[in-house]
């Protein structure tokens, strides 16, 4: 003789249950849902379920434990309705940057050296004019005009142009691309 499979068991309590998710949520279309989750862990452990005991105090005790694990995530989450807060996020994909890096690399080999030199010292490594123009032995408005075309050469050499926006460019690459810097690294 076979023994009944306690899974067939399952639907004999759905009314109970959701009845039960009903008075827990307030919303029908939640409660469908939890009675859903909890139908899924019941079926995916229904080797836990101990022969002999009580299905539908099991299946509350799933359903219950449900409820209040959604409530807890519910507490750590930010509600975005209107998707305003994500439309701000973004990350950047890190093959991406990679990629980015590497062409970031071949268009600086590019430049003259001496604007390279200028760019390195006040873009990426966040010295002064006045630092830069000592550590070189030249004029402040030399570095500086070495640094504007540099920056000027970069940015074309990488496909930027005035019009196109920077968000995405992590700080050390807006550093040297702009004159305003965003941060040094």
């Amino acid at each position: 003789m076979t023994r009944p499979d306690p899974r067939d068991e399952l639907v004999e309590h759905l009314p109970a249950m959701r009845a039960f998710a009903i008075s827990l949520t307030r919303n029908g279309a939640t409660a469908d849902d939890m009675v859903q989750d909890t139908l899924v862990k019941a079926w995916t452990n229904i080797e836990k379920f101990q022969e002999g005991t009580n299905m539908r105090a099991w299946l509350f005790t799933i359903l219950r434990n449900t409820y209040y694990s959604s409530r807890r995530k519910a507490k750590r989450e930010v509600s975005d309705v209107d998707g305003v807060l994500t439309d701000g996020l973004a990350e950047k994909p890190a093959h991406d940057g990679h990629m980015q890096m590497t062409d970031f690399r071949k268009a600086l080999a590019l430049l003259k050296d001496e604007q390279r030199e200028a760019l390195l010292l006040v873009g990426a490594s966040g010295f002064s004019y006045e630092e830069a123009a000592e550590m070189c032995g030249v004029a402040v408005g030399t570095i500086k005009s070495r640094t504007n075309r540099a920056r000027a050469r970069l940015a074309e050499l990488l496909g930027h142009h005035d019009d196109e926006s920077l968000e995405m460019t992590d700080d050390a690459t807006m550093s040297v691309l702009s004159a305003s810097k965003v941060s040094s690294f």
